[in-house]
């Protein structure tokens, strides 16, 4: 008599959704653009209590604000109800959850703006907010439905390890974080000059800090450009990175050719895009400059030659190249197209989407480090699905001793 065999793996383990940590970051960011640049903050003293929580409908009508709201919250809308009912809630208490979740979030920023002397809260800004997470959510609620979460489920058995939301969360991002200028192309990460600008006021008031501030002010900011060989390099790696962290989710072959494919076209879209945002459509190929095309093709070809490589050694491959990338970018310095782009969204109509970018330009190669870093580390099987097969099932009874 032969000892019952265990359940698989991949019917046991719950899979991890990417709407989870989307949504998780989408709010913080949303967080961060309805309370930049959080400073002078005050109290409004000439509000009472219940004056205080009544949001005024200003006399103006700023149309691009109004989209701008709108819109907004419409992905936050869709993730929080596609979040729920991936974690098994029904679809009517998704919608409804993800309505009030996105609303209350509106009224709760609206409100910390009255002690922000440089925002003012508006309850038109509340009801647009209030309508765009509506509609994203019921965009997002018919999904469950017409069992559309199912059919991506299956084709992401198929195609993704089973614990990879978090990873396919940060390749969703980086197009989002090259709409933020960088010192070259595909070049996401903290260059030290704003670095040690931050650190130097965060210091310059704190009495016990002083040897530390005069440390990083002794540090020199890189003021001579980086040779056309290294910016090269930095945009091969910009375009290996993630490449790498597909491969280290996705099965080896065809998969993995669409997914470096998809990261080329993905990036050369959004620095089009970023560079038509900041300078017009008619200057939206400005940023192919000599020595950019070359460079995208080396780092297309290198991520075909890795095509077959095993995912914990993609996963190592990614954190040297992201590890190297920073690094260069950190030596790179602010060139005056650099600046006139930073000015352009800093101080411009962009200001709204400000944190949106922002950060995630800044961070995303960081927070991409930590995940391989944690994806080398662990001991777990990449592809326990793989034994739930009918074959995989047999071979397993056979090579069972019987009692």
């Amino acid at each position: 008599m032969t000892d019952p065999l265990p359940a698989p793996a991949a019917a046991t383990a719950r899979h991890r959704s990417s709407a989870i940590p989307l949504a998780a970051v989408y709010t913080g960011l949303l967080v961060y653009a309805s309370l930049y640049p959080f400073i002078d903050w005050r109290w409004p003293g000439a509000l009472g209590w219940l004056e205080l929580f009544r949001l005024p409908f200003p006399p103006w009508r700023d149309h691009f604000d109004m989209w701008a709201n709108l819109l907004g919250y419409m992905p936050l809308g869709g993730l929080l109800c596609l979040a729920v009912m991936r974690s098994g809630g029904r679809a009517r208490w998704a919608w409804l959850l993800a309505v009030l979740g996105g609303s209350a979030l509106s009224y709760a920023m609206e409100v910390t703006q009255q002690f922000l002397p440089r925002r003012y809260p508006s309850g038109l800004d509340w009801a647009l907010n209030s309508a765009g997470a509506l509609a994203g959510a019921s965009l997002a609620a018919p999904l469950q439905v017409l069992r559309l979460i199912d059919r991506w489920q299956a084709t992401r058995d198929r195609w993704f390890w089973r614990r990879s939301g978090s990873a396919l969360a940060l390749l969703l991002l980086w197009p989002l974080g090259l709409l933020f200028p960088a010192p070259f192309p595909l070049g996401m990460g903290l260059g030290w000059e704003r670095v040690q600008d931050e650190l130097v006021g965060w210091l310059l008031d704190v009495t016990w800090a002083q040897q530390v501030l005069e440390m990083v002010s002794d540090i020199p900011a890189p003021t001579e450009r980086l040779p056309l060989v290294v910016e090269g390099l930095g945009m091969v790696l910009g375009l290996l990175g993630p490449c790498l962290l597909a491969y280290s989710i996705t099965r080896t072959g065809w998969r993995r050719a669409v997914m470096a494919l998809g990261a080329l076209a993905l990036g050369l879209a959004a620095t089009t895009l970023s560079a038509a945002l900041n300078f017009g459509p008619g200057h939206a190929a400005a940023w192919l400059a000599p020595g950019v095309v070359p460079a995208l093709l080396v780092g297309l070809l290198l991520a075909l030659a890795l095509l077959m490589v095993p995912q914990r050694l993609a996963a190592a491959l990614g954190m040297a190249a992201l590890l190297l990338l920073v690094t260069l970018v950190a030596q790179a310095p602010a060139d005056p197209y650099f600046s006139l782009s930073l000015q352009a969204w800093e101080q411009g109509r962009f200001i709204r989407f400000h944190g949106l970018a922002q950060w995630i330009g800044w961070l995303w190669p960081y927070a991409a480090i930590l995940w391989l870093a944690g994806r080398v580390a662990s001991a777990e099987s990449m592809w326990p699905m793989e034994q739930s097969t009918p074959a995989g099932t047999r071979r397993q009874a056979r090579a069972r001793p019987s009692n």
